[in-house]
């Protein structure tokens, strides 16, 4: 819980001196009662003492007080709110890398079908667009609320070269970032954005460093969400000029995509086969449906308070014939 005002808190300050207060009157009242009577004959003159139930008004009054305190500093909680328009951009890694088979039938077409389920968990509201990068970076589809196009285009892709991951991330958020026309028509405006990078190799071409890319989705506020596919096992087999066969290890480079994820304030995850890839992507869809939103509970707190302060001045009132004082 976060507070809109929280230097109001500082008024539970109080609390502890109210409380010293009641307990000074207390002792005062003790003094004066032993001034005006003996305090051998009090119990036959007294038959019963209210015992706790005398403190009990005064305790709910504190309470209220304290509930008003949190009411005036206007308390906040976090709730899942529905998120209204997006923009998401995939980049998928399409380098030589991404033939190896370690993941069932091969990384890439394991990663084809896991975008595929996210296009489908994605609200039909979402933008959605597709950027690939091996020898270069490409931005393959706009976004998009088409999904038709995303869809072909995925299953277009083939894979070849080198891995520019950074060049692809760079262009990914230049994606992230277009602007979209306004309801009105009248201008435009940019939408909330994340970025989804599945990549199965180190960052081998191109002129950006991904790590700095990341800083500046960092400073777009824009989150990347990165998948590692593949084994640290996986190799490509293949053929040089001589005829020789070549197998050339490509483990995934785990540990700059989880720089990457935490960097930008995403998440990271690593998947070694299809299911795992499809899983994942889905849950990222799922949770793109929604979006944490402060909202305000001071009317909780206020309407506790009231309700404490009732308490007390009808237990006073039914046991003292008087309020809390």
């Amino acid at each position: 819980m976060t507070f809109r005002e929280p230097a109001v808190l500082l008024g539970l300050a109080l609390l502890p001196v109210a409380m010293l207060a009641y307990a000074a009157m207390q002792s005062r009242r003790r003094r004066e009662a032993r001034a005006f009577g003996n305090p051998a004959l009090m119990p036959n003159i007294v038959t019963g003492r209210p015992g706790w139930r005398r403190h009990l008004p005064a305790l709910l009054l504190l309470f209220a007080l304290a509930a008003l305190i949190f009411a005036v500093a206007r308390p906040q909680r976090s709730v899942a709110a529905p998120q209204r328009a997006a923009t998401v951009v995939l980049v998928n890694d399409v380098s030589g890398s991404m033939r190896a088979d370690d993941v069932d039938p091969n990384r890439l077409t394991a990663a084809v079908d896991a975008a595929k389920t996210l296009a489908d968990k994605t609200p039909d509201n979402f933008r959605l667009g597709l950027v690939t990068f091996s020898d270069f970076a490409e931005q393959v589809v706009a976004p998009t609320t088409d999904r038709g196009a995303v869809t072909s285009a995925l299953e277009r892709m083939r894979a070849d070269g080198g891995t520019a991951m950074g060049d692809g991330l760079a262009r990914g958020l230049q994606s992230a970032q277009t602007p979209v026309p306004t309801a009105d028509g009248r201008g435009t405006r940019k939408l909330p954005a994340i970025i989804v990078l599945l990549a199965d190799g180190k960052n081998t071409l191109g002129s950006n460093d991904p790590l700095e890319v990341a800083r500046q989705a960092k400073a777009a506020k824009i989150p990347v969400y990165t998948i590692a596919l593949g084994t640290d096992s996986g190799e490509v087999v293949q053929q040089d000029a001589f005829g020789f066969v070549q197998r050339i290890p490509v483990p995934p480079d785990k540990a700059t995509l989880r720089d990457i994820a935490r960097i930008t304030g995403g998440r990271s995850f690593e998947a070694v086969s299809s299911d795992d890839a499809e899983d994942i992507y889905s849950r990222i869809g799922t949770r793109l449906t929604s979006k944490p939103e402060k909202r305000e509970v001071t009317v909780a707190f206020a309407g506790g308070a009231l309700v404490l302060l009732l308490a007390g001045g009808a237990f006073s009132l039914s046991w003292f014939g008087r309020l809390p004082a």
